[in-house]
Order: structure tokens, then sequence, then C-alpha cells
């Protein structure tokens, strides 16, 4: 059987139009994750969290964390009283939304442990923005939480 050049001009292009639904179709389905929902409103925000970054980098003793068995520890500069303390401390998963977790910040000793029991296992951006009175400071770090022992 000889196939004229209509044919396989038109076999051609039904096979380009089922390929590019296919691909349509499979973006369509794709879930995508941003950073924040509200996205623009904290772009316009940038300098101030540049500006608490460097106030951290700046303190003579610094915040210090670690991740152990028994959770993250977050430790806080000594010289700074409890009382004066304050603000948040977030979870930010890069790869899904959902494992995103988001803590006040409650200090005992200087110190908060956050328990990673209920806590997915994976890569997580630590974002700690607190404040000393009226001083406000930023500091983050990629966190990895793992269940094995």
């Amino acid at each position: 059987m000889k196939i004229n050049w209509g044919v396989g001009i038109t076999a051609l292009y039904m096979g380009f139009v089922a390929m590019i639904l296919v691909l349509v179709s499979m973006s369509i389905g794709q879930k995508i994750d941003l950073v924040t929902e509200h996205y623009y409103e904290e772009e316009l925000g940038f300098q101030n969290k540049i500006d608490k970054k460097q106030r951290a980098a700046a303190l003579a003793e610094p915040v210090k964390w670690q991740v152990t068995s028994e959770g993250i520890s977050i430790v806080f500069p000594g010289n700074v009283k409890e009382n004066d303390l304050a603000g948040a401390i977030h979870l930010y998963c890069p790869s899904n939304d959902k494992n995103d977790r988001k803590f006040k910040i409650s200090t005992q000793n200087h110190t908060q442990i956050i328990p990673v029991t209920n806590i997915p296992e994976g890569s997580y951006h630590l974002q700690i923005d607190w404040k000393n009175k009226e001083q406000t400071y930023w500091n983050e770090d990629v966190i990895v939480i793992s269940h094995t022992k």
C-alpha cells in the first residue's frame, strides 16, 4: 500500500496536535507552590528584612540553633531579657506548602525547643523573625529534619 504525501502531512499534524494536548493537560495538573500568597507585599518590605539581617549579624552573641532528635533547639542571646523577646519562628518547606509551620517565640532560659515529631521529614528554611524591645532581627538557615535515629 502506498501512502501519498497528503496523508503523511495529515498524520504528522494530528500527531503534533495530540502531543500538544497531552502537554497542556499535564501542565494544568501541575501543582505550583508559591513562597507566600502575599509575594508582592513582602517584596515591598524586602529592605526592612535586609536591615534586620544586618542587625542580627552585628550582635556580639548571635542566635544559635541546632537540630537534634528531640527537636530544633534555638538559643537566643543571654544579654536579652526573656520578657523583651517576641516574634515568630517559621519553618518553610519549599517542596510542599502543607508542611509549613509557624511558632511564637516562647523561651525558657533563653532557649526554645520545637519538637519535630509532628513535622514531616525534609528540607526546611528556618526563619526567625524576632525583636528585643523595639529592635527587630532576622535569622535564617536551611535545616534538614530526619526522624531516623
